[in-house]
């Protein structure tokens, strides 16, 4: 969505975020139903073999991944593929290494994705064996909203393509669209192996999340010789730790942030300047305006007519200097509303 907003494509982005939340939202449910069910475990190393338990949400997580894979005809193709398209369409440096960056980000996205589902769906079960005994599918009322979302993630693209980023379409008027922008046209008419390329990523993140997390699972010892092989043992030491960037950032940026959050902005200004001010000083203030007022009140009866007398010569004096103008109405108001304040005060005690 920010990927393509930086490139003016707004109706196109705000078509990607609409269906962005009917598949993600049935991907997070369904990994709900799977943790329900699995005696709250979230760590997908602990999992695996959970098909035949977990028939209806193993398709609703299949739907879903496929659908956020771009997987044609599905409600993420007609989205994010346009975003691609589109980058590769404005025929610029930033728009080809904008189009670079978006396929390969839809290669990692097919990678994790079948990942997810060969961890906890197909790969021999790694769980405990209590776990397993008692593992149960989620009860109709978690998946009814499964079954809805389901069938959005298949067909809410394909409905609603033409009323957003549709060829010539008029989406809330272009009001999202500048006028001078005529990618989305030329998108229409690239070259089908352009159109293909996001795809054949995607095919390649599935088929390299198959050999790696499913075939090298099948034997660990395959695993441990991949892994201690000159190249891949190469990359994870050269990768490893991350050259430290996670600590520099902690310690340079996030722990600072954090502590002038806590120390100034959080106990100086919330606690210190804003409730003395705000919520805290205003509410103690008028109760101590509100007993010293009370204490005003000797009890004896005729000083209450005396006050209420006085108190309506003095309104109906500044609602006569209102009505002329030679007193402001806000002014007007307020004096009269601290008069009718004063005397619900003095007469609280009675």
């Amino acid at each position: 969505m920010v990927f393509i907003t930086g490139l003016s494509h707004y109706s196109v982005s705000l078509f990607h975020l609409a269906n962005h939340a009917v598949f993600k939202a049935l991907l997070f449910l369904s990994a709900g139903c799977i943790i329900h069910g699995l005696s709250d475990e979230q760590d997908l190393r602990k999992m695996g073999g959970l098909l035949k338990i977990f028939p209806v949400s193993y398709t609703m997580v299949l739907i879903g991944s496929l659908a956020l894979v771009g997987f044609p005809f599905l409600t993420g193709f007609y989205s994010k593929d346009c975003i691609l398209e589109l980058a590769v369409a404005k025929h610029t440096t930033v728009g080809n290494f904008c189009y670079f960056l978006g396929c390969s980000a839809a290669f990692c996205t097919s990678f994790y994705s079948f990942r997810l589902v060969f961890l906890t769906f197909i790969n021999p079960t790694n769980s405990f064996k209590t776990y397993i005994e008692h593992a149960h599918e989620a009860p109709i009322t978690m998946i009814f909203p499964l079954l809805i979302l389901s069938l959005g993630a298949m067909f809410y693209g394909f409905l609603t393509r033409d009323l957003m980023i549709g060829f010539g379409s008029l989406f809330f008027n272009n009001v999202h669209t500048n006028y001078y922008n005529f990618c989305l046209i030329d998108s229409e008419f690239l070259p089908s192996l352009i159109k293909n390329i996001p795809f054949i990523f995607t095919c390649l993140g599935a088929f390299l999340s198959f050999l790696l997390i499913h075939c090298f699972s099948v034997s660990k010892q395959a695993v441990m010789d991949f892994k201690l092989q000159p190249i891949p043992k190469a990359l994870y030491t050269f990768l490893n730790k991350k050259w430290h960037f996670d600590q520099i950032v902690n310690e340079l940026i996030v722990v600072k942030i954090m502590n002038f959050g806590y120390l100034t902005t959080f106990q100086s200004l919330d606690k210190g300047i804003i409730e003395r001010f705000g919520p805290t000083g205003f509410t103690v203030s008028t109760f101590s305006l509100s007993f010293n007022y009370t204490l005003m009140n000797s009890g004896l009866l005729y000083h209450t007519p005396l006050v209420f007398i006085i108190s309506s010569v003095a309104f109906l004096f500044f609602f006569t200097l209102g009505h002329f103008g030679l007193v402001s109405s806000f002014s007007t108001s307020f004096i009269m509303l601290l008069v009718a304040y004063t005397v619900f005060l003095f007469t609280e005690r009675d």
